[in-house]
């Protein structure tokens, strides 16, 4: 392995990297994609011949990319190999992943290249977003909240865009807006957001977010982590992240807030966290009824999405109306 990968960052000298990126899904070619054009050398392996990937590895083939269908998970890692570029469907057990790891080979996700191609010269503020249900509603609400208050925004990640499909535009973002499943997680060690808002955990529920993978969005937050009162699960999570030093841990209710959390007081919604004199007086940033329904699982999306934005500066009116523009767009997931 060459000696500068756990440290690579946009400026590093990709063309000595030999990097095998695992699957040729969405997020597998974007980081093929982004290699090239860093120079690095590419080989993609994927265990289907499907027909749809037989048109990616053509164009992939044409740039210099190797590429092998039929021969993923359990392919021989090539010697040469300085780093792993692992899809979010892949297993952790996968032989392929297996023998990065025994060899100690770094294994990075897409969301993790994209978040090392920004740096250091084309630092974009992330807010990001995870949980077992509700993501893709609350990112929603806030490209909307976004929009109202005159940002650019990327919606990116498991939605939207791959992150670094984003992260090639020439167009200046002044936000990416980050829904993370359990599997982009796994594959971030370096990724420091502005912000992060773990909506909800059921560990009970197969097949949905582990607070192990939950847990890691947090790492590294530079100003708010944002956790659902009704799961006292993701507020341990904020307990146990190590996040950059002065970062605060906001909290989102159904109910009345306490000082440090936004929540509802009657019809309205209402912010104790990102005001000065949040002791003893509350600030209001949309109504009820400016959300579609009164559904908890939407008004928690809500809240969290008003939190990620205050986070970020957005004023309250801007909060109320992406939220209107939501509702009116008919927007949710």
């Amino acid at each position: 392995m060459i000696g500068w990968i756990p440290t690579a960052d946009r400026l590093s000298p990709w063309s000595q990297a030999r990097v095998v990126v695992a699957g040729l899904g969405v997020s597998g070619f974007a980081a093929a994609d982004g290699l090239i054009e860093l120079g690095a050398q590419v080989t993609v392996l994927d265990d289907s011949e499907a027909p749809a990937l037989v048109d990616k590895a053509t164009l992939l083939t044409s740039l210099d990319v190797q590429v092998r269908l039929g021969d993923g998970a359990t392919a021989q890692l090539p010697e040469d190999t300085d780093l792993v570029i692992a899809s979010p469907g892949w297993s952790a057990s996968a032989p392929l992943l297996v023998q990065a790891q025994q060899r100690g080979i770094p294994i990075w996700g897409e969301v993790e290249l994209a978040w090392r191609m920004t740096q250091p010269d084309r630092q974009v503020p992330w807010l990001g977003v995870t949980g077992a249900r509700g993501r893709t509603t609350t990112i929603t609400m806030l490209a909307a909240i976004m929009e109202a208050a005159g940002l650019s925004a990327a919606v990116v990640g498991n939605i939207g865009r791959p992150v670094m499909e984003a992260v090639l535009d020439e167009i200046s973002y002044d936000v990416f807006l980050v829904e993370l499943s359990g599997g982009q997680l796994r594959g971030i060690n370096s990724v420091s957001l502005h912000s992060a808002a773990v909506l909800n955990l059921s560990p009970d529920q197969p097949g949905t977010l582990a607070a192990d993978d939950a847990g890691i969005i947090y790492q590294r937050v530079q100003q708010s982590c944002i956790y659902n009162v009704e799961d006292p699960a993701t507020e341990h999570l904020v307990e146990e992240a190590d996040v950059i030093e002065g970062a605060r841990a906001i909290g989102i209710t159904g109910g009345i807030p306490a000082p440090s959390m936004m929540g509802v007081v009657d019809d309205v919604l209402v912010d104790r966290a990102f005001i000065s004199q949040r002791r003893d007086s509350a600030v209001e940033i949309a109504k009820l009824s400016d959300v579609a329904s009164a559904d908890p699982d939407l008004v928690s999306a809500a809240l969290a999405a008003g939190a990620l934005a205050r986070s970020f500066g957005v004023g309250p009116q801007a909060v109320a109306d992406g939220l209107r523009l939501f509702t009116e767009r008919g927007a949710g997931a």
